[in-house]
Parts: structure tokens; sequence; C-alpha cells
């Protein structure tokens, strides 16, 4: 048998309790989420920001070469995971709702402050007259709260903009951003997310500057990568998202949608219609849905404390899609109004503690179900060679440290090979 050669590494890190791997096949359905693909007392070594090899540190020696001033990283006795990858956020806006929060812990609900002119339409105003400097800032302000919380790579949305020079500014000041920041953002284009005031005497009008003119100049700035639709009562229809949705995949841009979030809709069947990347929230999703979501491989990706925010009176059915066999995302959903919290461990404990799902389940969903959400597979949510060596050092030995709410978790976040968080800060 021939010598094995040795793989060139700029950056290693060693002593470790265990590295979940999340290795194996996709996308990760029913059983196959528990299985988080742990090499115990690991290692891993990457060379230019991709992972190299992964195994045991017995093994490291004859299977690594450390190249000269190579990058050590001593993971302290402690667990490694995957970055985070959060697969849906409205992240780039302008203003606050603080008293819409305070109102709504006082008993209103979402629905009675958006027919009051409130919510998304009042986010819209504050974003319309903000410049695309004070968006990108505000922007990075959050994607750096985010990374201190372990999240390497998320999507973001445009939408608070909904007229044509508004969402291109967004969507601008995402890839600014984006430029600026360590994470990896994929741009959403969401300019179906409400039905803008100045059109709802005539929302014909909106649907056709939506796909006249809106669409294709988002295309054709290479500006997004998905396009998204709030399909829901008093908002889009099941008709018009199809609509929407296939304009947008006719001028490249990937179909996802908000689906069956407060009543049924019938969104999750149009997402498997569709063959959408993801069909997002799901709280009153169908056996119908489930199973067709199911079968064209269209990722549930569920945003439990969106509902817990929104004081919402049941979660979607983690369970039975799990046990239809659809393919399972967890996303925090980070907006003004119903997403407070960018913290993808928060979005864990309420998947486990409100869902039913188990910790090895929600970090599945947490990190390589959210890449097979965005088509991002190949290049992050497990530690694999040839992937980015996105990974997250735990202060501990223990998956359970992640559900310790208010107790920090996270120790150190690397991404492409790089320390650019430790002990809740920014520092690259």
């Amino acid at each position: 048998m021939s010598a094995v050669t040795p793989a060139e590494a700029d950056f290693v890190l060693t002593n470790s309790a265990w590295i979940a791997t999340l290795r194996g096949p996709l996308p990760r359905t029913g059983g196959a989420l528990r299985d988080l693909g742990l090499v115990d007392r690991g290692a891993l070594a990457a060379r230019a920001g991709r992972i190299v090899w992964v195994g045991p540190e017995a093994e490291l020696e004859g299977r690594v070469q450390a190249l000269p001033g190579a990058r050590r990283l001593d993971a302290g006795g402690g667990a490694v995971v995957p970055g985070f990858v959060d697969a849906h956020t409205h992240l780039c806006f302008a203003g606050t709702r603080d008293d819409e929060i305070a109102r709504r812990l006082a008993g209103a609900t979402y629905a009675q402050i958006a027919a009051e002119g409130g919510g998304i339409v009042r986010t819209v105003a504050a974003t319309r007259a903000a410049s695309e400097d004070q968006l990108v800032d505000g922007l990075l302000q959050r994607l750096d709260e985010a990374l201190a919380c372990g999240t390497t790579t998320l999507e973001v949305k445009s939408g608070y903009g909904l007229e044509t020079q508004a969402e291109l500014r967004s969507l601008r000041a995402i890839r600014a951003a984006a430029a600026r920041h360590p994470a990896t953002i994929v741009p959403t284009f969401l300019g179906a997310h409400e039905v803008p005031v100045e059109h709802r005497a005539g929302r014909g009008r909106y649907l056709d500057l939506l796909t006249h003119e809106m669409l294709p100049e988002v295309a054709r700035q290479g500006l997004a990568t998905f396009c998204d639709v709030f399909c829901e009562q008093g908002v889009f229809t099941v008709d018009e998202s199809r609509r929407l949705l296939t304009a947008a995949r006719d001028l490249g841009l990937a179909p996802r949608l908000h689906a069956d979030e407060l009543c049924w809709t019938g969104g999750a069947e149009l997402a498997a219609e569709l063959r959408a990347r993801s069909a997002d929230h799901l709280i009153f999703v169908s056996g119908a849905g489930m199973q067709g979501l199911a079968d064209s491989g269209c990722t549930a990706t569920l945003l439990p404390v969106a509902a817990f925010y929104l004081r919402l009176p049941r979660y979607a059915p983690a369970r039975a899609l799990i046990d239809a066999g659809a393919p399972l995302a967890l996303a925090s959903d980070a907006n003004p109004g119903g997403g407070l919290s960018p913290s993808m461990p928060f979005v864990m404990t309420v998947a486990c503690f409100a869902m039913g799902l188990s910790l090895e389940e929600a970090l599945s969903a947490a990190t390589i179900g959210g890449a097979w959400s965005l088509g991002l597979e190949g290049e992050v949510g497990s530690l694999e060679p040839g992937k980015r060596a996105d990974l997250l050092l735990l202060r501990g030995s223990r998956l359970l440290d992640l559900a310790r709410v208010g107790v920090p978790a996270v120790r150190a976040v690397v991404k492409d090979g790089q320390v650019v968080a430790e002990d809740g800060r920014r520092v690259a």
C-alpha cells in the first residue's frame, strides 16, 4: 500500500473533545438529522481557508504537514461545530418599532398593529428615508451581532423599500456590507414583502411594477441570488406569488417564499410545484404541503423565534415535517418587529423546547440544513475537506451548553480559517 501524502496546512486545530463534522449524504432528512458525524478528540487542518483534513488527533502528524508560520488553534478541550448558517433574515432596514413590541406585550396582535398602519409599512417609511450609507452602517452592526453568536453565513433580504429605487438601494447596501464583513452573505430580493400603501387601491399596478421593472433591474445589476414572496392571506395570493416567482426564475433568480405562517394558503404546495429552494415559517402547513416539500427536496425553513416574539399560539409542526421526509433548516427571521434576536443558539433552544427537536436535529438544521436551503451545501454547513473552514469553538464539551440561554457557549468563531470573533465580539 502506498504512503499517504500529507496535506499541507496553514491552519491546524487540536485539543478538541469532539468535532461535529455533519458529513454525509444530502439533503439531511429523517433519522439522518441526528447523525452529527462526530470525531472524538478530533483535529482539523485547512489551507487558504479551505478544509484539507478532519480526523482523530492521533492521526494528525501522519496526515497533515503544517506549513511554516501556520496558525495553530487550541480548542481547550471543548467541542467544535460548524459555523451556523442563518437562511432567513431581514437585517437591512432603518428605524425601530419598539412601541409596537410594547403593544404586543400588552395584548395587541401582529395583524391588529399592521391594520393600523404599523408593522412592515412603518419600517418601509424609515428605510425609504435612509441613505445607502446609513443602511450599510446599520447592517454591519447587526452582522457583527450575528457573528458573535456563531453565525458565519447569512441570507439577507431586501423588502423594506417596496419601490424600485429603495429596493435597489437596499440590495446595494447588502452588497456593500458583505464586502466589508467576514461573514458570507446571500442577498434575496423581497420586493413582494407587502403591498405598499400607495398601491393598495390598485394592487395590480404593484404586481406589474415588480414583474416588469424591479425584477428585471435587480437581475440586470446582479444584486440578488434569490427572489422571495410573502405568500399570506392579505398579502400576496398563491396565484400572485406563482406569477412573481416564475418571472424571477426566468430572469435567473431562484425562488423561495414565506409560506403558511399565519394561516394555511397553499404556500408550501406552491413551493413544491416551483421546486423552490425553501419554504419558510410553515406554522399552518398542510399534510399535502409537507409531502410536497419532501418529494421536491424543498427545504422547510422553520423560524421558531418569530413565533415566540410574535406571541403566536402555535409553532410549525417540526416533528411531522421530519416524519414526512422534508429537509429541515432553522433560521432566526431577525427583523425589527418579530425577530429580535440574531442568536442561532437561541433559535435552536426554542426549536428544541417548543417544537420538539432534539439537540442533534437542531444543530443539523442550523448548519447543513441552512446551507441546503441556500444552495451552499458544497461550501458551508459541515466540516469536510474542500469546504470553507467555518467553525465554532465551544467553551465546553456538552452540546446542551448551546441551549443555556444567556450563558455564552461560543468561545471563538473561525471564518475561512481565521479567528473573527472571540468572547462575544468581532476581532477581525
